[in-house]
């Protein structure tokens, strides 16, 4: 009753034309001074510029219709100079956690291998980059090393580990508070994205996310992927495929290739593939999709994958537990003229 009377007590002034007027002079004021501070700390002369109107001080100066103009030559000149930090696993506490496992038993040569080895890579890649300063504060960027997938598909952490991990990890950077994560670079290397990080949406959701796909809806009701900051990077295809030179498996000409199409990947039960390897049993000269499995004699060597998946005009990917899939990137390296299919698969027989 008490709060009721209060709230009908209340007097709520109306907005006049005198508060109106108020406001505009207000923001008028606030404008004038703005420009009056910024002339006056802004220097007096203006630098030297050189023939080919590049600042002795570092700035590109362009004329334009008898008005000049000018900002910073470096990293919007004529070349790209950035700086990136990279965090040192030792600098913060739970940061080898990400890298190692619990137990510290997870190598990082163990993780460049397969589909993710994109962590390890980008992280080794950074260390020796020319780009790469050791200075915080005249840093550009900051990457954040983690091998969270490698991790957790290794026993090494679990979810809800890898989720407080991540937590306490980035509760120690001060440099990450200061930007709200915009400047800083995160690797997640699998279908899953960002997800794989529990609380993504609270702690980074400001931040450069580097992942093989972007559409991740399917499965929940929001992506991780924003197409204005985030970039999709390619699957880790082998190195011995990748390198200038010869590789380990060449090309065939599209005449000496045996199959129409072939997929060479698990079932996993997903109705797609079962389909297919049934059609491969039915028309064993035209397609080929044996049930490949990670050990046994139904897995392929590095090598020997590369043999078979060569060996066709098409390759088929149906779709698995994500939109993604690592076999489009191998193609390009031993297919060359094919076309690729990336589909949710219904075969005739069944549509």
């Amino acid at each position: 009753m008490g709060s009721s009377h209060n709230n009908k007590s209340r007097i709520f002034t109306p907005c006049t034309r005198t508060h109106q007027i108020g406001a505009l002079l207000l923001v008028t004021t606030t404008f004038f001074l703005t420009r009056l501070f910024d002339q006056s700390f802004s220097p007096c002369h203006s630098s030297p510029v050189n023939q080919d109107g590049i600042s002795h001080r570092n700035h590109v100066h362009i004329s334009d219709g008898g008005r000049s103009i000018s900002w910073p030559e470096r990293g919007y000149g004529s070349h790209l100079s950035l700086k990136i930090y990279v965090y040192d696993e030792n600098e913060l506490d739970g940061l080898k956690l990400l890298l190692y496992g619990r137990d510290g038993a997870i190598s990082a040569d163990s993780c460049v291998k397969g589909q993710w080895g994109t962590q390890v890579k980008i992280h080794r890649l950074l260390l020796q980059s020319r780009f790469r300063t050791k200075k915080k504060e005249e840093a550009d960027l900051f990457f954040v090393p983690a091998y969270a997938k490698c991790v957790r598909m290794m026993g090494g952490l679990n979810d809800k580990e890898i989720n407080q991990t991540y937590v306490k990890v980035l509760r120690q950077m001060p440099y990450f508070r200061r930007s709200g994560g915009r400047d800083h670079i995160f690797v997640f290397p699998s279908g899953a994205g960002a997800h794989l990080f529990k609380s993504w949406a609270t702690f980074i959701n400001r931040s450069i996310i580097l992942t093989p796909e972007g559409d991740r809806t399917d499965k929940r009701d929001t992506s991780a992927f924003n197409t204005w900051k985030d970039i999709i990077i390619p699957g880790n295809v082998d190195d011995g495929m990748t390198k200038r030179g010869l590789t380990l498996v060449q090309p065939l000409p599209l005449s000496k290739r045996k199959y129409l199409a072939n997929y060479l990947g698990r079932a996993q039960g997903k109705v797609g593939r079962l389909q297919l390897i049934e059609l491969a049993n039915q028309y064993p000269d035209q397609l080929e999709s044996p049930d490949l499995k990670f050990k046994g004699p139904e897995k392929l060597g590095k090598i020997e994958y590369f043999q078979h998946l060569r060996n066709a005009k098409f390759c088929l990917a149906p779709r698995g537990e994500s939109s993604w899939t690592l076999r489009f990137y191998e193609s390009f390296f031993v297919m060359k003229q094919n076309f690729l299919f990336r589909m949710s698969l219904t075969t005739p027989r069944y549509q």
